[in-house]
């Protein structure tokens, strides 16, 4: 097996074939351009290449042209004689058509397994950015991830995090003693912008099964490294999700892999394409995260490919780790074109055969000036290069292709039924209906013994009031006893006698 990538070579005004060291092939590169000079073939031959080499590629197929890599050329396509001739010309002697290892992915699930991922596992500094969020709502989502943490509550889908976000609310001044103060206000914020995201499709993307990175790290039982094309063609109308995504995805093979050091070949090749949707606007502490995946993740055996229109899309730090460059075309219409011309110039070896600033403005389709590491990993001096012909299909492929493909696939089955296990969601919910029957059955308690006690005072008050009746009708019994005695006596003689006696007695005394 060879050591290297065939990439492109010579001919009449060219300089000397340029081959792409395997194992170089993790210090990163880069492949630029305007539109429509040839970076999509450039992509397609390294995949190729990296994938007869037994090493596992992912790409992002922004236009749909890249599904072609499943299927072989064909002598009936109408670029066939300009293929072979260039073939011939650049001394590529073993040419010939044939297809690859290919695994369709799309995050939607409509052109390829269903790609996912959990909440929990994309974190508050990705969200935050995929949200557009402020500082200080970034400041409340940290919080919530901080209090799942704490609670056991698993973050898997929006309906989770959307779930704790209102518990949040609802709890707001008991955590603000804790973690500081908590807006409602920056939550609800936080809330719109998830719809936001539902809206873009992202619903389908946060959940389970989780994408398992072994799936794409693979090889074919003959040795062939397996080629993973995202479909991006609808991923484009959402740039941000997009660049969230790829990043995310760099993220997890940092943090998965182990370290190689300096590995024969690579372990894995990532394909960056419209690399410009990952940086525009973004914030410091997000262009610090790529630099220092891009610096650290080469130790892990991963080789990122950035493919943008200019040079000058990519921040400085990062594009001084690219060590393998691929320049296709620059148009130089405008003063900011001249700058990124004059700017994409400067970043190569210089060759005294020819100026790299014509030559980058004057090379054609299908041609580039590339430089790449040679010994000690030190860059090639720049060359004027013909980019070798691809192998397999340019172009689509339909779509009852793609759907044979997938059915046929490795991994048919294994993503396209999402799971919904007991997560955030469901345990808050729990939560609440648990207080909520608490709540309830105190209020029956207190309902019961408020009228326990109703019953009870009436009780008191009954008793109290027979014990007065009783003694109020034995005094009205003497008392009446007594007036009838009085009444007998005054109407005898005897009593007449002694009435007037006393009555006498009393008239006499004065």
């Amino acid at each position: 097996m060879s050591d290297s990538i065939f990439v492109g070579g010579g001919g009449k005004d060219y300089g000397e074939a340029q081959s792409l060291l395997l194992k170089y092939g993790n210090r990163h590169g880069l492949i630029a351009g305007a539109t429509g000079t040839g970076k999509t073939v450039t992509l397609q031959i390294l995949a190729e290449s990296f994938s007869k080499a037994g090493v596992p590629v992912f790409l992002a197929d922004v236009k749909g042209d890249l599904s072609g890599l499943a299927k072989p050329g064909r002598a009936d396509f109408k670029l066939h004689e300009a293929f072979m001739k260039r073939a011939a010309t650049i001394n590529f002697d073993d040419y010939d058509y044939e297809d690859f290892p290919v695994v369709f992915w799309d995050m939607f699930g409509e052109k390829g397994h269903p790609v996912r991922t959990t909440i929990a596992e994309m974190g508050p500094l990705l969200l935050s950015r995929l949200m557009e969020l402020t500082e200080a709502q970034e400041g409340i989502l940290n919080i919530a991830f901080r209090l799942a943490d704490e609670e056991g509550l698993h973050l898997l889908d929006l309906k989770d995090l959307q779930a704790l976000l209102v518990w949040l609310g609802e709890n707001a001044k008991e955590v603000s003693l804790r973690y500081g103060n908590i807006s409602t206000a920056s939550i609800g914020a936080i809330q719109r912008r998830l719809i936001v995201l539902e809206n873009q499709g992202a619903a389908d993307f946060f959940g389970e099964p989780a994408l398992q990175l072994s799936d794409m790290i693979a090889t074919t039982p003959g040795g062939q490294g397996r080629i993973n094309v995202l479909a991006a063609d609808k991923l484009m109308g959402a740039p941000r999700l997009y660049g969230t995504f790829l990043l995310w995805l760099l993220s997890e093979l940092f943090e998965e892999l182990p370290e190689v050091g300096n590995p024969d070949k690579p372990k894995f090749v990532f394909f960056f394409d419209e690399a410009h949707l990952l940086f525009e606007d973004a914030p410091k502490a997000l262009i610090e995260k790529v630099e220092q995946v891009a610096r650290l993740i080469r130790s892990k055996g991963v080789g990122v490919f950035f493919i943008t229109q200019n040079p000058d899309d990519v921040p400085a730090d990062i594009l001084g780790q690219l060590g393998n460059r691929v320049q296709h075309a620059l148009r130089s219409f405008t003063p900011r074109d001249l700058k990124a011309l004059k700017a994409a110039a400067e970043t190569f070896r210089p060759n005294p055969d020819f100026d790299t600033e014509d030559a980058i403005r004057d090379v054609g389709t299908g041609e580039a000036v590339v430089s790449l590491l040679e010994a000690k990993a030190v860059p090639s001096m720049v060359q004027r290069t013909l980019i070798r012909p691809p192998s397999s299909q340019l172009g689509p492929i339909d779509e009852t292709e793609r759907k044979a493909f997938m059915a046929n696939s490795p991994l048919a089955g294994l993503y396209e039924t999402p799971k919904d296990r007991e997560s955030a969601y469901e345990m808050l919910q729990a939560r609440a209906e648990k207080a909520a029957e608490e709540a309830a059955q105190a209020e029956a308690e207190s309902v019961r013994a408020a009228e326990e006690e109703r019953e009870f005072q009436k009780a008191r008050r009954y008793e109290k009031d027979t014990r007065s009746t009783k003694r109020s009708s034995r005094s009205d019994t003497i008392t009446q006893t007594l007036v009838k005695s009085a009444i007998r006596t005054v109407s005898t003689r005897s009593g007449q006698r002694m009435i007037r006696g006393i009555l006498g007695g009393l008239f006499k005394g004065r």
